[in-house]
């Protein structure tokens, strides 16, 4: 490297080793010149400046000890050091424009300390070490510091005195619907139980009831709920291990509501028979959410649940805390598998049930994999059917079906044996000295090559062309061949009677009409029966439907999401201008147009083989017969928006008396010249 030739060079000073420690910061700075002697004498300074370049940059023990690779620093440290001293970090980048505004946008864009004492603690106690040295200096656990947190600062409120909250009944009556499904117990027993039912709807007189009030529970008649609780443990002794079972396979993880397992299960918990509504519990209240309400422990497998959701919680969130205890009523026993919580309660003490306004439509439920059938779903859950539109149908007024499923199959074993017995009469050698009933087929036949696809020409036209392939052990040969000699040798008497014969119906056509006839008859009980429903219905005053299910076409307005339309296909893209058909629909209609007038033609041969025609009368030179005015360029269908109207009757001039008349219609663009040719 060349020195830089100008009158004042740049002078690198190096303090003395032994304080030769820069800063990762530092840089080599430059000295003017003016502060350093131009003359040769010995300057003060020991250490003679010398102008150096790059390449002859000192090198000594202490450079690589500075310079060098540090062993010491990671490359987390390094990078951060990096990041620090270019004045640079990956996730400014990263940050919108926005973002980067709403980082720095404290105090005029600029980030400022916290101030205040409480929000420097505040953002220290976010730090989990922190927070747990100051939970040991205060001498706290964890959950009596979060319930420290939780506490209400400020004026707590009076407890809420209704003045409709009287005296509460609570009464030790078995549940109505004990024993469970599919569990015996002894009759006579279940009967003495449902006598407490009974009871219940005696009359009582409210004078005579306030002055038998006893203090005493010795000769309170409990015997009924005895025999019910013996039972009750009965049940419980013999399915307490399968519906821990039922539990872990329906829920991976546990949640408030569900049942509780494990650890969490202790003895004398109390299962879901054992609960009716309108029960009365004491119970204490485990945990709250916001969204879903708060859980009571009622001493069964399953924690209670109170719907409460919203902005009910800032009326009611004084009242019910973690840990308090209450009097529940339960309103609803659910199926656990189904629901997302059994039990729904509502607050008897403290008396807020009134404070509680978003109550919940329907209770969540859980959706499996087998839940196919939406309607069935719903039923289940009890919500109303998804309004969806009528579809205007009367089954009534429909035709009688008397197409049996099993007469095309009959139909197919009927031709293949026929088939069969035309190759016996035709080919008697290949069959000689054989049974039909041992006759086995060439191939194995199952489901998948039973049908065959493929194509053949029909008067000079290609049809597709369908294969059923039979199984020989499904005819029955020896009956149809002796039919075919019945009317063989019947043949033979009429002919040689001099008479025509007449062919009767066959056995296997008798078959099929019975079986139509048996289709017929259930499609008329069926109609009959509904008809009878119908009538009942009617007479009683009930719906035809059920109530809710059909609705009014206005009901979805104007623009409502049909899948079923072509309009909301994922590649519609709008149909043909002014035609609902397709091109090719339309280049058809072109063809037959040009064959006879506006008239729709049966013709043997398709459009594809005609065009394959025309192209080869083309290359062989013969030209095709000339039409007045008419216009066969049907290319430009799309773009000509007018393709499908007729002018003509405007023109006035038209003498109608001198068109021809083709298959009935008038085709006034066509000329007689070379119409009625070849």
């Amino acid at each position: 490297m060349q020195l830089l030739q100008t009158p004042h060079q740049f002078l690198f000073t190096f303090p003395p080793p032994k304080t030769l420690n820069p800063s990762p910061h530092s840089k080599p700075k430059w000295t003017p010149p003016h502060l350093f002697p131009l003359t040769h004498s010995h300057p003060v300074n020991p250490f003679k400046p010398k102008a150096i370049s790059s390449d002859e940059f000192p090198v000594d023990e202490t450079f690589l000890q500075n310079f060098g690779p540090k062993d010491k620093e990671t490359e987390d440290e390094a990078r951060k050091r990096n990041w620090v001293e270019r004045g640079w970090a990956p996730w400014e980048e990263v940050l919108t424009p926005e973002a980067d505004f709403a980082r720095k946008s404290l105090n005029e864009g600029e980030e400022v300390a916290l101030q205040s004492p409480e929000a420097i603690e505040a953002f220290k106690m976010l730090r989990p070490s922190y927070r747990k040295k100051k939970m040991e200096e205060m001498g706290l656990t964890e959950d009596d510091y979060y319930r420290k947190q939780f506490e209400i600062k400020g004026n707590i409120p009076e407890p809420l005195e209704t003045v409709w909250a009287g005296p509460l009944v609570v009464r030790q009556v078995p549940p109505r619907d004990w024993p469970p499904r599919d569990w015996e117990v002894d009759k006579e027993e279940l009967e003495y139980i449902r006598g407490a039912h009974k009871l219940q709807a005696v009359r009582v007189k409210l004078s005579d009831l306030e002055s038998g009030v006893k203090v005493e529970n010795d000769e309170l008649c409990l015997d009924r709920y005895k025999v019910f609780l013996k039972q009750y443990k009965e049940w419980v002794a013999a399915n307490k291990d399968r519906l821990e079972e039922e539990s872990y396979k329906y829920d991976q993880d546990y949640h408030p509501g569900r049942r509780k397992r494990g650890k969490d299960y202790k003895e004398g918990m109390y299962e879901l028979p054992f609960y009716y509504p309108g029960q009365i519990c004491e119970g204490k209240v485990t945990s709250i959410h916001l969204y879903q309400g708060a859980f009571v422990d009622i001493g069964g497998v399953y924690d209670g649940w109170v719907p409460i959701k919203n902005n009910d919680w800032y009326w009611i969130r004084h009242h019910i805390k973690v840990g308090m205890r209450v009097m529940v009523e339960i309103l609803a026993k659910r199926d656990p598998y189904r629901f997302r919580f059994p039990i729904e309660l509502r607050f008897v003490y403290p008396n807020i049930d009134h404070l509680i306004f978003n109550r919940f439509d329907f209770p969540p439920i859980f959706h499996h994999d087998e839940d196919t059938n939406p309607d069935e779903l719903r039923r289940d859950c009890g919500r109303p059917p998804v309004p969806r539109k009528d579809p205007k149908d009367k089954p009534v007024e429909e035709p009688l079906l008397s197409n049996h499923p099993y007469v095309d199959k009959l139909w197919q074993i009927h031709v293949a044996e026929q088939m069969i017995l035309d190759d016996v009469e035709a080919n008697p050698g290949k069959y000689k000295d054989k049974k039909l009933s041992e006759l086995t087929d060439t191939e194995d036949l199952n489901e998948e090559n039973s049908i065959e696809y493929s194509k053949a020409y029909y008067k000079k036209t290609l049809v597709p062309k369908v294969i059923l392939k039979t199984s020989v052990k499904e005819l029955d040969l020896e009956a149809a061949f002796a039919e075919r000699q019945l009317r063989n040798t019947l043949r033979r008497e009429t002919e040689e009677r001099g008479e025509e014969y007449k062919v009767t119906k066959m056995r296997r056509n008798v078959e099929m009409d019975e079986y139509d006839f048996l289709h017929w008859r259930r499609s008329l009980e069926e109609r009959e029966a509904l008809i009878r429903d119908i009538s009942c219905r009617k007479a009683l005053g009930l719906p035809l439907e059920e109530p809710g299910r059909y609705v009014e076409d206005s009901y979805f307005g104007k623009d409502q999401y049909d899948p079923d339309n072509a309009l909301y296909r994922y590649d519609y893209w709008g149909e043909p201008k002014n035609s609902e058909k397709s091109k090719q629909e339309r280049l058809t209609d072109a063809h037959n147009k040009a064959i006879v007038g506006k008239s729709t033609v049966w013709y043997e041969m398709s459009y594809d083989d005609c065009i394959k025609q025309r192209m080869q009368r083309e290359a062989k030179g013969i030209k095709p017969r000339e039409y007045e005015e008419e216009d066969t360029n049907t290319g430009d269908d799309d773009e000509d928006d007018d393709d499908d109207f007729d002018f003509s009757f405007l023109n006035e001039t038209v003498d109608m008396t001198s068109q021809p008349h083709v298959n009935g219609t008038e085709s006034p663009t066509i000329s007689d010249e070379g119409i009625f040719e070849d």
